[in-house]
């Protein structure tokens, strides 16, 4: 890997941190957050590689500092498995085009939401896991949608291409 490469791997995983640690909202079994857009930006920009390192770095380390310590290899694995999905069917599927971005982050959101049911079920039983579907289905669904947005918009803007340029 290219000094750059670890530079852009590291600085999307702070801010994948900075989206997940600072902009939650706590729950009775977790919390919601805005950091799964972040993820999802970072696989459409910089590929799938780039963004699994930084959806494990950055998701992870959140759990740990946010006191969600049970949660940090769940979590890692969870988001580097939802990146990685997605741009897996982006790039090697879909040769890089948005759509399949899409069709991979849905995919991978997928994914996401039955791995942390399943964790739920062991960490707090079946009932519990059950009450948090609807809303983890929601914060999956926002992400996808905010992530695809902003990529949009820095793709329109020019911004996409200069950074991936970087």
């Amino acid at each position: 890997m290219k000094t750059k490469d670890i530079t852009i791997t590291a600085l999307m995983a702070a801010l994948v941190f900075v989206g997940t640690y600072f902009l939650k909202i706590p729950l009775p079994f977790g919390y919601t957050h805005l950091g799964d857009c972040l993820i999802i930006l970072t696989v459409i920009i910089f590929g799938w590689k780039k963004g699994t390192v930084a959806g494990m770095i950055g998701a992870g380390l959140a759990d740990l500092l946010g006191g969600y310590v049970s949660w940090v290899v769940p979590t890692a694995v969870i988001k580097g498995g939802w990146a990685l999905i997605m741009g897996l069917i982006m790039y090697k599927a879909g040769k890089g085009k948005l759509v399949y971005g899409i069709i991979g982050a849905a995919a991978g959101g997928v994914f996401q939401i039955i791995g942390y049911t399943l964790v739920r079920v062991v960490l707090y039983g079946a009932a519990a896991a059950i009450t948090a579907l609807p809303i983890l289905a929601g914060q999956t669904i926002c992400g996808i949608v905010i992530g695809v947005v902003l990529a949009v918009v820095f793709d329109k803007a020019g911004v996409s291409k200069r950074l991936a340029a970087v």
